[in-house]
This record gives structure tokens, sequence and C-alpha cells, in this order.
């Protein structure tokens, strides 16, 4: 099976360079902005009454894949999956960030941390009551997040 992906846009950030990105949008207060390929740009009615979304995009300068990896809160390997370490054998990323707001086609948004120029595959609102699980583990990094 093949899989075709098309990016929607581009991902705008003040980070040229990998070592400069925060480790998870969690982490990050930058700034940025998203912005949509006109032909999708319809696609983005309504989005302004959330206050965060989630974005998926293509880790575009990515090496990889590893199946075991050094993650950045680790000194220990670990498997690829156990992990959000960006060599992938797909490398899709994803992020939650805050929407600041939209002019046109393009999204303000707060907690970036992607490179420049990423490309984007698709937003999604963040919803926490779909988006959130009691009761979860979150195995090795128990303590350390």
């Amino acid at each position: 099976m093949e899989l075709i992906c098309r990016p929607i846009g581009v991902i705008h950030s003040p980070f040229q360079e990998k070592r400069e990105t925060p480790i998870q949008a969690a982490f990050s207060k930058a700034e940025g902005t998203v912005e949509v390929a006109p032909e999708y740009a319809a696609g983005l009615k309504d989005l302004e009454g959330f206050s965060h979304i989630i974005l998926l995009y293509w880790f575009h300068q990515s090496e990889g894949p590893r199946l075991t990896v050094r993650p950045f809160l680790d000194r220990e390997e670990r498997g690829l999956f156990a992990t959000r370490y960006p060599a992938r054998p797909n490398p899709i990323g994803i992020s939650v960030v805050e929407l600041l707001g939209r002019e046109g086609n393009r999204l303000r948004v707060r907690g970036v941390d992607v490179l420049d120029g990423t490309p984007l595959l698709d937003i999604k609102p963040f919803v926490p009551t779909f988006d959130h699980r009691e009761g979860t583990e979150v195995g090795w990094l128990r303590g350390r997040v």
C-alpha cells in the first residue's frame, strides 16, 4: 500500500536550526504563524472559537528512521515508538498550540516548537473532553514530566 500526503500549508517559526527548537510545544512560549494554502482556507471557518489547536506536520529535516533512540529526557536507549523522537519511518509530528488569532489564511499561534518552513499536514481543534484521558501512565517518563 502506498500513501500520499500533501501539505496543506507551512508553519513559520523563529527557529532556523534544530538545536534551537524546544523539546515539546508544552515547553515553548514562542509565537509563530500557520499559513494555510489558499485552496484550504475555507476549512478554517469556525476555528477561532477554539483556544488551542492540534498541528500535524512533517519533520522535513529529520534524519532517520532509527528504531532505538536516546530521547531528550533520558540517557538510556529506548524503542522509537516509546518516544516522541523525530527520526521516524513516517516523520509525522504533532503539537498542541494556543490559537491567538486568524487573519485570512494565517493563524497566529503560541507554543510553536518546529523549524521555520515545516510542512503542515493537518489542523484539528483541541477538545479537552476528547483529547484527555483519566488514569494515564507515562511509562519511562514517570517522575520526569
